[in-house]
């Protein structure tokens, strides 16, 4: 049989332009001669449509977009996507994540999803009831058993939190007569996923005896990237069928085709995909042309702005100078370099007067005290007023460039450079900032100075700052922060790992006192396995991490 993966990009809570895009994908499928097409979990009202699930309006477009998908589709094709149903005993406002079955104007529910995740991004237990039941489908002589993403998961995964189910879905199909296994999925990204849930799907079609089809979603939904990555495998667990990362693609094959090489990681190349991809759909999903950002001269901004123009073009992306008396010389040439070789607009607005009416309106408030850092965060925050003033003007959006190293330590301003719609770069370490740049340099152009990236990092609200006077060098803090976010360490094992405890008590310490900050920062790309935003969710107050030893940990 001819199979396709139909991996498409979808909005969420915009059924009827999902709609368009799977009756497009289904045309091409039959013209290039499929008889069945997988598409991603909730490819109709797209993934997640979150609390759009509550409403009995969306449920009813929805409704009603599956049943003119159903007319619209070629003849003789078999279409499997992803949509919401209504329970057939109505639980609360909850629905099912279902797959649907759209063959010659049918239209039934084949699957309800049985393994509803809650750790990391995934919230499902809200809108979701789990199913408990899959219906077998006969399609030109063979037996097709259908599953919704988690449902092939089953703690296998590795992610931190994962949990074990109680069952075995793809097995249980195959027990029950099933010549084929697909699944519908909506997988998030992060570093390594992309290998991981490709060897999953070879390890339970080595397993179970039976082919196994996984058509993932690709493209970036608000904090979270979906990288495609879709994949096929014959009974001996064998890669058949790989379609493209970080990009809408549509793979066509045969059941019998011949095993592909094995998937090499990409590392660098493929973090700088998934942001291009979450800035580019980001703004497309959310309807705004331009993006601004502050260009200082430093690494982070400079970063921001290479992946920014290569997103949106270079015509779509603004940089804007704001120099005051801390900043060196060198930091505007650099900036204005910057915005030459990659030819985006070029603005210079000097904060020096606005700053000196508010030192001057601040003094007499404070008994004559020195000001200290309390100046050195109106800098930031007059900046951040200038961006947003040019972004309402302009209709655009402003992108923050902070980092996570930076938004870890609270080593940034509230209303100041934490301002803006979207933070690219806040799911990377200082290190891995400079890894990426230098990564971008490569080749005959660099776009970014190299001063930029060998100057010390210095937020220049001072004179002869350097971000090393208030944190430790990220070759230190960096591994540090690691630990203590995405693998969850405490201050002994910390301390078991080689780390300094009395820097490692000061970086838990801080991590947990600036959690406040977090929670107003504009969202950031995930891009690891634990991501400040949705996927982590510490309280505010109290929850000193500094405060507990592995000792008193149950």
């Amino acid at each position: 049989m001819r199979c396709a993966l139909g991996q498409i990009d979808t909005t969420q809570g915009e059924p009827a332009l999902n709609r368009r895009l799977i009756v497009d994908c289904a045309r091409r499928a039959a013209a290039a001669g499929a008889s069945l097409l997988v598409l991603p979990e909730l490819a109709l009202p797209g993934y997640c449509p979150k609390d759009l699930c509550y409403h009995e309006s969306f449920l009813g477009r929805v409704e009603r977009e599956a049943r003119e998908l159903a007319r619209e589709l070629p003849a003789n094709l078999l279409v499997l996507f992803g949509s919401l149903a209504r329970p057939p005993v109505p639980a609360g406002r909850r629905r099912h994540n279902v797959a649907l079955m759209a063959r010659d104007g049918e239209l039934r529910v084949v699957a309800t999803k049985r393994f509803l995740p809650n750790y990391d991004v995934f919230d499902e237990r809200r809108w979701f009831d789990a199913g408990d039941s899959a219906i077998l489908i006969e399609h030109e002589g063979l037996t097709i058993g259908v599953t919704v993403c988690e449902d092939i998961w089953n703690g296998t995964a590795g992610d931190p939190g994962m949990p074990r189910y109680e069952g075995d879905p793809p097995a249980e199909l195959v027990a029950a007569g099933a010549d084929l296994v697909v699944n519908l999925s909506a997988s998030p990204w992060h570093r390594g996923k992309g290998e991981g849930r490709e060897a999953l799907v070879g390890e339970i079609a080595a397993r179970v005896g039976r082919p196994l089809l996984l058509c993932n979603l690709v493209g970036g939904d608000d904090d979270v990237v979906f990288d495609g990555n879709s994949v096929a495998a014959n009974g001996r667990g064998e890669i058949i069928a790989r379609a493209e990362a970080f990009a809408e693609d549509l793979v066509v094959f045969d059941l019998d085709a011949q095993a592909l090489p094995a998937r090499r990681p990409d590392g660098l190349p493929e973090i700088r995909r998934a942001i291009v991809l979450g800035i580019r759909d980001y703004f497309a999903k959310s309807g705004f042309e331009r993006a601004l950002l502050g260009l200082s001269g430093g690494i982070d901004s400079a970063l921001v702005a290479v992946l920014a123009a290569e997103a949106l073009g270079p015509e779509r992306v603004i940089g804007v100078g704001m120099p005051s008396r801390y900043s060196a010389d060198a930091s505007l040439d650099d900036a204005r370099a910057l915005a030459k070789n990659l030819g985006i607009e070029f603005r210079v607005m000097p904060i020096e007067g606005v700053f000196g009416a508010v030192t001057r309106e601040l003094g007499p408030q404070f008994d004559g005290r020195e000001l200290g850092l309390t100046l050195e965060n109106v800098q930031p925050r007059i900046r951040g007023l200038f961006l947003m003033a040019l972004a309402n003007e302009l209709q655009g959006l402003v992108l923050a460039t902070g980092n996570k190293s930076e938004l870890a330590m609270g080593y940034c301003t509230l209303y100041g450079d934490m301002c803006g719609a979207l933070a690219p770069i806040a799911d990377l370490l200082k290190t891995e900032v400079y890894a990426l740049a230098r990564h971008l340099n490569e080749g005959g152009s660099p776009p970014i100075p190299e001063r930029s990236l060998a100057r010390a990092p210095s937020a220049e609200l001072r004179f002869d700052q350097k971000d090393s006077d208030s944190l430790p060098e990220y070759e230190i803090l960096d591994p540090i922060l690691r630990a203590v976010i995405e693998d969850g360490l405490g201050l002994d094992q910390l301390q078991g790992r080689g780390f300094e405890a009395a820097v490692a008590r000061d970086v838990l310490r801080r991590v947990a006192l600036n959690e406040h900050k977090r929670k107003q920062m504009p969202p950031g790309i995930k891009l690891s396995c634990r991501a400040f935003g949705s996927g982590r969710r510490m309280p505010i107050t109290g929850g000193r991490l500094d405060r507990y030893d592995d000792e008193e940990t149950p």
